[in-house]
């Protein structure tokens, strides 16, 4: 999934906590927060002097959408939800969420849906045959070229 593509997802899933959040939609859209966060303090620090108006409403635009893949993420991983909580625990409650949002999610449905990975959801390419590895790679003799992006079409 492609910057652009995790960002407009996560903001076109505005507040649904439901569903799975491939960990390039989660890490994508984690970089777009502090890209804007930064952006907008910077635009505060140059327009106004003590207060943060700018970079006050960009977090509050932002936390929905930021929860909603955090949570997703959880789903992707077979958790639920709700140990996002853990991350009020000091320190430890961080650490293991970290961990939980750095692993690769479960193979297959769980759940909480089907899994993000796989080929049937939209704008999604055909998924490698099985003597290919799922992260990507080039078809055999394909010269350095990606998997097609579309599913080949059957012959008439």
């Amino acid at each position: 999934m492609s910057f652009q593509d995790a960002v407009r997802t996560c903001l076109n899933k505005y507040g649904t906590f439901t569903g799975r959040a491939r960990r390039s939609e989660f890490w994508f859209f984690w970089l777009f927060n502090v890209l804007v966060q930064s952006a907008s303090s910077i635009l505060d620090a140059i327009v106004f002097s003590e207060i943060q108006p700018i970079t006050a409403l960009t977090s509050l635009a932002l936390l929905l959408p930021g929860l909603a893949v955090a949570v997703r993420r959880l789903h992707d991983n077979g958790r639920s939800g709700w140990w996002i909580l853990i991350g009020l625990v000091p320190l430890v409650g961080w650490i293991v969420l970290l961990v939980w949002y750095l692993s690769r999610g479960g193979d297959g449905p769980n759940r909480f849906g089907p899994d993000p990975r796989d080929a049937s959801g939209p704008g999604w390419g055909a998924p490698p045959p099985p003597s290919m590895p799922r992260s990507g790679g080039s078809p055999p003799g394909g010269g350095g070229r990606p998997w097609p992006v579309s599913p080949p079409r059957a012959a008439p």
